[in-house]
């Protein structure tokens, strides 16, 4: 991306109230070894093809994450995939809106909405699961950004900051108390999902070395500093058992 264009988009961002002063939240320091049990959940976010490299809207080296997610998941009983799953002109699409352009900001009915590229259309190849993500375990895929009118961050609720996704429902149904978060992007999808999960009520950690970042000019130091101050605990695959 152009350095003016990521310059302009850290702009609209900010603007949009998606992202907060920047500041670098260091990692969590933690004992060898967290064990996750019975209640607790991994939680893959928008691991598709639109987010890694080819893709509609990639993140650098958002392939990565995929071996890494793999081997975690066989520490998990429970796995939840989250999939980006737009409508054809879906409303946060600049494609949409006459006279716009990806990047810029529109009021939309709930609010600011940042307008992207046209990406993760249902049914097409570009919103399908990236191809060698292997967890035949998981039991649920909670899609999101259906809804023609609003967009979805977070895998709890819609960016109007109240239609529910399902997923709250879910995990609280199954008794999980804690759950894991990887995948796409840090500083957006994970970064409001791991905080949706703490607002939730959850126990929160963020697998650092499973996800990657856009990183506009301070957005990802931006984003741990917004997580550590809900609570949200940072480490590395490494940390766990």
């Amino acid at each position: 991306m152009h350095p003016a264009t990521r310059r302009t988009l850290l702009k609209t961002l900010s603007g949009a109230g998606l992202v907060a002063a920047a500041g670098l939240a260091g990692r969590v320091a933690f004992a060898a070894g967290i064990k996750p049990d019975a209640r607790s959940a991994l939680i893959v976010v928008d691991v598709q093809n639109c987010f890694v490299t080819g893709g509609t809207l990639p993140v650098k080296g958002g392939e990565e994450v995929v071996p890494v997610i793999n081997k975690l998941a066989a520490a998990f009983e429970n796995i939840v995939i989250t999939q980006d799953w737009h409508t054809k002109g879906h409303a946060s699409f600049a494609s949409t809106h006459a006279g716009k352009k990806p990047f810029e900001v529109k009021k939309l009915a709930y609010g600011n909405q940042v307008l992207w590229p046209d990406h993760c259309v249902q049914g097409t190849d570009d919103a399908a699961l990236h191809k060698d993500l292997a967890l035949p375990t998981a039991q649920v895929i909670v899609r999101k950004g259906y809804h023609q009118e609003v967009d979805s961050y977070s895998a709890f609720t819609e960016a109007d900051g109240k239609t529910p996704t399902g997923l709250g429902g879910y995990l609280k149904q199954r008794g999980i108390k804690k759950v894991f978060v990887t995948g796409l992007a840090t500083d957006f999808c994970v970064a409001w999902t791991a905080m949706d999960a703490r607002k939730a009520g959850l126990e929160v950690y963020v697998i650092e070395d499973a996800t990657r970042a856009i990183d506009l000019n301070g957005s990802l130091a931006a984003a741990w500093k917004q997580m550590a101050a809900k609570g949200v605990k940072r480490i590395q695959s490494t940390d766990l058992a």
